[in-house]
């Protein structure tokens, strides 16, 4: 009998090619894993080591400290100070986020906006990051927090830096402010630290024209972390390379008086140094606090800058383009005595007419001034004299002169966001509207209503460039880091001595007896002023407004009221100081002139330009700008 009958032989075969096809299979897949297994470690060991170690140590950036802006004597003007703060880490809070907020909000003020934007950002974070709850917190605040932190599981207290601005609103507009990047910022700037959290960037005013000095290098920080992300221990910090620092022309002290002389008013002031066009003072009112901006302004109070009448926003300086009124006659002076017109006589009797149309001397001169030569009617501002002038001479002569005055252009000072004005043409006028230009252009050109359009910093370059007879042009910033910046030499104006002494010369008589401005006159011997008034129409006066012969601009909505412009420089024997100055709807009772007058006599009374600055590079060779010692 057999060992195995025939059905036993045939299970035997069967197990048997199982048995080879389950190994044949493992030691294709041993095979498999032993292929990857030497891919991985011998062919691409090196590769992954380095992409495992970079997984477990992570760079990051260190903020670098921004530079500070400085006044010429070392007053610090924007700063940076320390931020108390106080943040949460969401996996640290035993009794939950909610509880924890409510614990903080009995020592410190939590709006129910600031507790919904907390609650979200620990929503998109990882439950051991950290998420701000508050920021820029008094030391008072702050203490407290610690005081309490026992009682506050996932509460940390934290100090790091933020951008400070001592002075608040009264430098506003020319050192503007810092806030964090847009999205349009980091599309324009390829700087990798624009994309981090809380990093901050210029946004107006000095800020933003010398962001990239004042940036810095950012640091690094390598730490080790775990496969989630958290920080286990830091292995090394490379601290960033400070910004550097920026030193204006500005005097701290003056820039804040005539900030103060001017509160209440919707008004821009500059005073500059007629020897060499150093900006001494840049002013615009009102301003806002640029602190708001760099810790968050509320809604509340974003609202009602946007919607303030006096326009806090803007800087006026630079942006605000207005008609130069009666301003603009010290140019219609030069380019009178420029073109043989010096000796021309009127008889001003209150209107001239010109074809079908009446043009009046004053809003509200009923009679006139009489005879009027070149010097009385500077002096006493006929407009029947400098209608004639304009008559005479045509727009082109007139623009001409106005432009060597620096009127109509750019004046290229260091901060963003200044305009053209407008200085019109014959061409001009056909370019932009198709039509020729008139003789009525003419004369409205000439007491500068019309088409003209000025800047306050335009203006303040005109009465520089008339005090001091040369081209100067204003400068704001004198050194960034240890780079002084250049100064260009000025040439001397295209115009001749006797008609830079007629305009000087009428312009001090704006300022004595019978002048327009004598009731608001330096007094105080050696510091006299010279100067011109003027008040620039924003709406068409009625016929019977102009019979009453009484101003109702008192009664009138504020935007409907006269501008009131006033430029001037002092001392008369040597100038040294020219300012420009314009309040926005207020020209009566003349607040414009009365300011330029204590801010003139405020600065000769402290003399910035003969007081020892403290720039950090003084040396003699740099002191071929005329800067005082």
């Amino acid at each position: 009998m057999p060992l195995f009958d025939r059905k036993d032989k045939s299970r035997y075969n069967t197990f048997t090619r199982r048995a080879l096809v389950m190994t044949g299979a493992m030691g294709g897949v041993l095979a498999v894993l032993g292929g990857r297994f030497y891919q991985l470690q011998i062919m691409k060991g090196d590769e992954y080591r380095i992409d495992a170690e970079n997984n477990r140590i992570s760079q990051r950036f260190v903020f670098p400290p921004r530079g500070r802006i400085i006044d010429r004597f070392g007053v610090e003007l924007a700063t940076n100070r320390r931020n108390y703060r106080v943040v949460i880490v969401a996996e640290q809070a035993s009794e939950g986020v909610e509880a924890a907020l409510d614990a903080v909000s009995k020592i410190i003020e939590i709006d129910p906006l600031r507790r919904e934007k907390i609650l979200h950002d620990i929503s998109q974070n990882k439950r051991f990051a950290q998420v701000p709850i508050a920021e820029n917190l008094t030391w008072e605040e702050f203490a407290r927090i610690n005081q309490h932190l026992p009682y506050l599981p996932g509460v940390q207290p934290d100090v790091g830096e933020t951008r400070a601005y001592p002075f608040g609103d009264e430098m506003s507009h020319l050192l503007g402010y810092v806030a964090q990047a847009s999205q349009k910022d980091q599309e324009n700037d390829p700087d990798p630290l624009l994309a981090q959290p809380g990093f901050r960037v210029g946004k107006r005013g000095i800020e933003r024209q010398f962001d990239g000095q004042m940036r810095g290098d950012a640091g690094r920080s390598r730490v080790e972390v775990n496969a989630y992300g958290r920080v286990i221990r830091e292995l090394a910090n490379i601290p960033g390379k400070p910004g550097q620092d920026v030193w204006l022309t500005i005097d701290c002290q003056l820039q804040r008086y005539a900030e103060e002389r001017l509160a209440g008013e919707s008004a821009a002031c500059v005073v500059m140094d007629a020897s060499n066009g150093d900006v001494l003072a840049l002013v615009s009112t009102p301003g806002y606090d640029p602190n708001h901006f760099n810790v968050g302004i509320s809604n509340a109070v974003w609202q009602d800058l946007l919607h303030n009448d006096h326009k806090p926003l803007m800087n006026k300086v630079l942006s605000g383009a207005y008609p130069p009124g009666s301003t603009f006659k010290t140019a219609m002076v030069i380019a009178a005595m420029e073109n043989g017109l010096g000796d021309l006589q009127c008889n001003c009797t209150g209107s001239m007419t010109l074809g079908n149309h009446e043009f009046h001397c004053w809003a509200w001169k009923k009679g006139g001034h009489g005879g009027v030569d070149i010097h009385r009617a500077l002096a006493v501002s006929c407009d029947i004299f400098f209608y004639e002038v304009a008559r005479r001479l045509g727009i082109d002569k007139i623009e001409a002169v106005a432009r060597g005055l620096g009127l109509g252009a750019p004046t290229g000072i260091e901060m963003p966001g200044e305009v053209n004005g407008c200085m019109p043409s014959a061409a001009w006028k056909l370019a932009r509207y198709g039509v020729p230009w008139q003789q009525g252009d003419s004369l409205s050109a000439g007491i500068g209503q019309g088409y003209v359009l000025t800047t306050p910093i335009q203006l303040a370059q005109m009465v520089a460039r008339i005090a001091s007879g040369k081209a100067l042009t204003p400068r704001l910033v004198h050194q960034v880091g240890n780079v002084v910046q250049p100064r260009v030499i000025p040439a001397d104006l295209p115009f001749s001595p006797e008609a830079m002494e007629a305009v000087r010369k009428g312009m001090q008589a704006v300022c004595e007896p019978g002048g327009t401005a004598n009731a608001w006159r330096i007094t105080e011997p050696g510091m006299e002023m010279a100067g011109k008034t003027g008040t620039a129409q924003v709406r068409v006066i009625t016929k019977a407004e102009r019979q009453s012969g009484v101003k109702t601009d008192a009664q009138l909505p504020f935007n409907l009221r006269d501008n009131g412009l006033f430029v001037g420089f002092a001392p008369v024997e040597n100038p040294r100081y020219a300012c420009a100055c314009i309040v926005e709807h207020n020209a009566a009772p003349h607040p414009q002139v009365a300011a330029t007058r204590d801010i003139l006599r405020f600065a000769q009374q402290r003399d910035p330009v003969k007081m020892p600055v403290a720039y950090p590079i003084r040396a003699a060779q740099n002191r071929t700008d005329g800067e005082g010692t």
